[in-house]
């Protein structure tokens, strides 16, 4: 089977339930202890800088390199609620401008000045962590929303760099089916067709006749 061909071109993939949704940070193990310990980040970490989320848990262990990279060596799996989720989205723009979502470079270009959150479509990743056809979301939050994200969204933090040890361990010793069994349960986000635009993410198909 080939996996690029089982998923919409954009489509946000993510552990979720009705209230929350998980998404993954990697940091440098005195953040990442304090905030798995505390459930919220510290005051020292930054509320005015651009953080960067990942719903897919493959996509942040190619950025952290199954969190083995300087300053990202703890994987946090942190569970927010999906009305702020949601709100970001709502909010958001992407980061380039892309003809299949804006009707003008002008028009792309004030909603980019006009909001502080981002939306990145970057290629997904498999256990080998090498890129997929299909595209994973990277969220992108800034300003009032980093804040919200820290102090208001955020419900629950959960040290996963363990987990992340033993699937890359597994994946060393080519033991795929036992790796793959292990990836936290992943599914389509549901989107409206107003919030699908507004992120460029690929449109439903409509059910058959």
């Amino acid at each position: 089977m080939n996996e690029a061909n089982t998923f919409p071109y954009r489509q946000i993939r993510a552990r979720y339930g009705d209230e929350t949704i998980t998404v993954y940070q990697a940091y440098k193990p005195q953040i990442a202890t304090y905030a798995a310990r505390e459930g919220r980040f510290p005051d020292t970490w930054s509320r005015s800088r651009m953080t960067w989320v990942k719903p897919s848990f493959l996509w942040m262990m190619y950025r952290s390199g199954w969190a083995t990279k300087k300053l990202q060596e703890h994987v946090l799996a942190l569970e927010i609620t999906r009305a702020g989720f949601d709100e970001a989205l709502a909010g958001a723009c992407l980061s380039h401008y892309d003809t299949s979502v804006y009707p003008d470079r002008d028009t792309w270009g004030r909603r980019l000045h006009r909001t502080t959150v981002r939306i990145q479509w970057d290629p997904e990743r498999d256990l080998h962590l090498r890129p997929l056809e299909h595209r994973s979301l990277q969220l992108g939050l800034a300003g009032r929303a980093t804040r919200d994200y820290a102090d208001a969204w955020l419900v629950g933090v959960t040290d996963v760099t363990d987990l992340a040890h033993e699937i890359h361990g597994l994946v060393r010793s080519r033991d795929l089916a036992a790796a793959s069994a292990l990836l936290p349960a992943e599914r389509p986000y549901d989107l409206s067709d107003e919030l699908a635009a507004t992120i460029g993410a690929t449109p439903r198909q409509s059910p058959s006749a």
